[in-house]
């Protein structure tokens, strides 16, 4: 996956995040990686349509990256803190998927559930299964990256599924992983940021 440019400093040294605060900024990020994620499988030859696979595929890569986010705020919020962070997080995420749903594909017609809710149903209905795979400090365990590979495989032509789960679990997520304990870190940082004209100097050194 091609490196992406992540701001996960917040500008007001010393002060802790909320909970909310923290999961509207990973929010964020895990669009982005998503996103990153699937240019790269498009640019790897991987036929990902624009339109309903598109956003099938993205459902099912923000679904993962906010169980892994999960396991992460768990390890470093403890319970209260982490069930707070995950449903304002979760929320998120739907949000800023119907938004880009809605623009490109239009809203769903009367009576059919909202992008919104689209995205919801999906996450509790996989929540249990990926509650059964491990996490450890290196992140999700092989169990759960097949997982996911396995859910993408079924959203792929036939001429892709045969190699479109080594793509997720040896190239694709290793890379998302990483950037989200990177942004997870930043965002959770109370360390003073230096000031601007400090950067600036030592960038020039």
């Amino acid at each position: 996956m091609a490196n992406i440019r992540i701001k996960s400093q917040w500008f007001r040294n010393g002060a802790a995040k909320t909970p909310q605060q923290t999961a509207s900024a990973m929010a964020f990020i895990a669009w982005r990686v998503a996103q990153n994620m699937l240019k790269q499988m498009r640019s790897a030859r991987f036929d990902i349509e624009v339109g309903p696979q598109y956003f099938a595929f993205t459902r099912e890569v923000l679904v993962f990256l906010t169980q892994v986010l999960d396991r992460m705020a768990f390890e470093r919020m403890g319970g209260e803190g982490r069930a707070e962070f995950i449903t304002a997080l979760v929320r998120r995420v739907a949000e800023v998927l119907q938004e880009n749903e809605d623009t490109l594909l239009g809203a769903p017609p009367a009576g059919q559930p909202s992008h919104y809710d689209e995205f919801i149903v999906l996450f509790n209905e996989l929540a249990d299964h990926y509650a059964d795979f491990g996490h450890g400090p290196d992140g999700p365990d092989f169990a759960f990256v097949r997982y996911l590979g396995h859910r993408v495989e079924a959203l792929m032509p036939e001429k892709d599924q045969r190699w479109v789960v080594d793509q997720i679990m040896a190239t694709e997520v290793p890379e998302a992983v990483l950037t989200l304990q990177r942004a997870m870190q930043g965002v959770l940082s109370t360390e003073p940021r230096a000031p601007r004209s400090s950067r600036a100097a030592n960038t020039a050194d």
